[in-house]
């Protein structure tokens, strides 16, 4: 196969393919094994043969397969001569109307700083385990910084630790600011915010702690943590925006299709078992345990290979009603992107797994919702024995306080807040039910709509009650409009 060729073969080539690169020495072949990452049609890294030996292989194709290659060669570079230990370039070359190729040394049963985060993330915040993590990332990076370096695309998965050594990969995200100099204290506070808005919400509270790891690398500038902080949130509501595109298109994380006829979206990982699921959606609710069957929405618990899932049918009730659905976003979709959201931003709801939207002619009828099963029980039914004497456990009472702290940061309202949409699971509150949850774009918007949810969520127990007035004392009770 010529190297053109590899754009024509989508996100999952047949492997093993052999592939011919031209070059100043002649034409010689690279046996792509398997891949590691795939942007279809751009870009195919992977282990190979090359010469007889092992090697990573990036293979550049498209339109653009100069401009990236060019970039990554150059990053690579810009490592070498700085002095960081990052995988030997064997090998590259560039040819017209084919694309690029840069060939690595394979770096045998190394383990990325993402797969070894993994590992450890669920443990309490901040453990040993997760500062060594960490800690060994931000040396990397304050190393960087004190030569005037830093990576666009900052994350973990662009370290590999093999032994005691640490290896920094992914040239095409290297950027020198200025030779010879250390980065700049505003690039340094950005680079950082990269780094830190990806960390899980709950070391939030621990950044000074690990900044002192950076620190200890590169002292170079006074780094406030309010500054810091300001580029943590700007890094985070960009991550979140892109996000939120990803989930309605294809991608690495999401298999999307659109036509005049549907729109389906899964997570890739479990489209296999999703598929399935969506094609007999209908089936599958008459057979499964029915929670709701209202004229709106049927809902219902199902058993697919092992798994609980929750399917949810979002139905048409008459002609008056499609006529009043069909030109705008159904409710499974406006759900699927809510939950995602709740997702990424680290707030407890079923995750949602696939969304159906069925249309004839671009016009939208039925839509189905697919979620992960959590078990537990609503607010109302949890928080019974204590409408009377108001003790309910103080755990529970922290996440609520907790949960509506989250929203209010984060400017989400419900809509719908009454207690049947608030399950406890995995020790925390969960939202469920997100047909008109809404992130809100200034607080004076906000401070409304938290208003009209707190009324409603109150209204699951008698004013009189002593549940009652103990809860209204924990939750906050207005929003300010200022900022």
């Amino acid at each position: 196969m010529r190297l053109s060729e590899l754009k024509k073969t989508g996100r999952t080539p047949r492997l093993p393919l052999t592939i011919e690169l031209t070059d100043s020495a002649g034409s010689r072949r690279l046996q792509l094994l398997s891949l590691l990452h795939v942007l279809p049609g751009k870009r195919y890294v992977g282990a190979a043969i090359w010469c007889g030996r092992q090697v990573l292989a990036k293979l550049l194709v498209g339109s653009k397969a100069v401009r990236h290659f060019q970039r990554e060669l150059s990053g690579v570079q810009l490592l070498a001569e700085q002095g960081f230990i990052t995988p030997q370039l064997l090998t590259d070359g560039l040819q017209e109307g084919e694309g690029g190729w840069l060939l690595f040394q394979f770096i045998d049963n190394a383990e990325s700083l993402a797969n070894a985060w993994q590992a450890v993330k669920g443990l309490p915040p901040l453990t040993d385990e997760q500062t060594a993590v960490l800690a060994d990332a931000l040396a990397v990076i304050a190393k960087m910084h004190t030569k005037g370096l830093w990576q666009k695309d900052l994350h973990l998965d662009n370290f590999l630790r093999h032994g005691n050594q640490l290896y920094l990969i992914d040239g095409a995200g290297i950027y020198m600011e200025e030779v010879g100099k250390p980065l700049s204290r505003n690039r340094v506070l950005e680079n950082l915010g990269v780094f830190f808005a990806q960390l899980p919400k709950n070391l939030e509270p621990f950044n000074e702690q690990l900044l002192a790891y950076y620190l200890l690398s590169n002292s170079e500038h006074v780094l406030p943590l309010d500054a810091l902080k300001k580029q943590v949130y700007k890094a985070s509501a960009w991550r979140l925006k892109d996000f939120l595109n990803k989930v309605g298109r294809e991608c690495t994380l999401f298999s999307v299709t659109r036509s005049a006829f549907a729109l389906r979206a899964t997570y890739r990982e479990a489209e296999t078992v999703l598929l399935p699921v969506l094609e007999q959606a209908d089936e599958l609710l008459d057979q499964g345990y029915l929670y709701k069957t209202s004229g709106a929405a049927t809902v219902a618990k199902v058993d697919i290979a092992g798994q609980s899932l929750v399917i949810k049918r979002y139905n048409i009730k008459s002609v008056a009603h499609w006529l009043k659905r069909f030109w705008r976003p159904s409710r499974a979709w406006h759900s699927w992107r809510e939950g995602s959201r709740l997702e990424f931003l680290g707030i407890t709801t079923p995750k949602p797994l696939a969304v159906l939207e069925k249309r004839f002619l671009w016009l939208r009828s039925r839509a189905y919702l697919v979620t992960e099963y959590l078990p537990g029980q609503d607010i109302i039914e949890r928080f019974m024995p204590y409408i009377e004497h108001g003790h309910a456990p103080e755990d529970e009472l922290l996440a609520l306080e907790h949960l509506f702290a989250e929203l209010i940061r984060y400017r989400i309202s419900h809509g719908d807040f009454k207690g049947h949409n608030l399950f406890w699971a995995q020790d925390r509150w969960a939202l469920i039910d997100l047909d008109t949850m809404y992130q809100h774009g200034s607080n004076v918007s906000f401070a409304l709509a938290f208003a009209k949810d707190r009324t409603r969520f109150m209204r699951n127990w008698p004013e009189s009650s002593a549940l009652y007035k103990l809860i209204d004392q924990r939750l906050p009770k207005e929003i300010s409009v200022a900022g």
